[in-house]
């Protein structure tokens, strides 16, 4: 469990494929030394395992799922990564939950700036905007944000200076993907009313 506050900005420095999947091996050395084999980290928001070790670089595994459902595909040499450590027991829980279970892909469809600040829109499919509400959490490239707006097939976040300067979102241009994990509580409600209207339509037809 994560809870969408990065903590540190990776850098990518090899891609590997390996089989139908990829190693990936990310160096952030103000975080790595605090990292052992079998932790977890999201990166960019998906929950990976780290698999070796060396120096300020870690090795991770993204298997044929996560490489379908992420944009961890993408990745070459050089590339920022959002990194974040689990939420231990003890900790405040700023941000909101987040599983690190990546729904699907986003991508960057306008940014607008408003002073220091920017609005920035992401296109999505209408199965994640029906998640979604006004006002509510999402998890974008593994950040807690909360929604602006959400349409048919997009939705807005407005991201503050800090965010911009310490997360990818800093850098993506419109057409790039991000990771999109929509508010856990989200997907319950919508799974039960979908339930109950199912059961209400069958016994409509009896």
């Amino acid at each position: 469990m994560f809870t969408g506050l990065i903590e540190a900005l990776g850098t990518v420095q090899q891609v590997e494929v390996e089989g139908p999947g990829r190693r990936v091996v990310v160096s952030a050395p103000s975080l790595n030394s605090e990292l052992a084999v079998g932790d977890s980290v999201a990166v960019n928001g998906a929950c990976l395992t780290v698999v070796e070790r060396n120096g300020d670089n870690v090795h991770f595994q993204a298997g044929p799922e996560t490489l379908l459902r992420t944009n961890l595909g993408e990745l070459k040499p050089g590339d920022a990564v959002n990194l974040e450590r689990p939420l231990a027991v003890t900790d405040r829980l700023d941000g909101h939950f987040v599983q690190g279970h990546v729904d699907g892909l986003g991508r960057v469809a306008e940014r607008i700036r408003q002073g220091d600040w920017e609005l920035v829109w992401f296109s999505c499919s209408p199965e994640l905007t029906a998640l979604m509400v006004s006002k509510g959490s999402v998890a974008v490239d593994g950040i807690s944000l909360t929604i602006v707006e959400v349409a048919a097939d997009r939705f807005s976040v407005a991201l503050i200076p800090h965010t911009l300067s310490h997360t990818t979102l800093g850098h993506k241009r419109p057409g790039h993907s991000v990771n999109i994990e929509t508010d856990l509580l989200a997907k319950y409600v919508h799974k039960y009313l979908a339930q109950q209207s199912s059961e209400v339509s069958k016994i409509s037809e009896v």
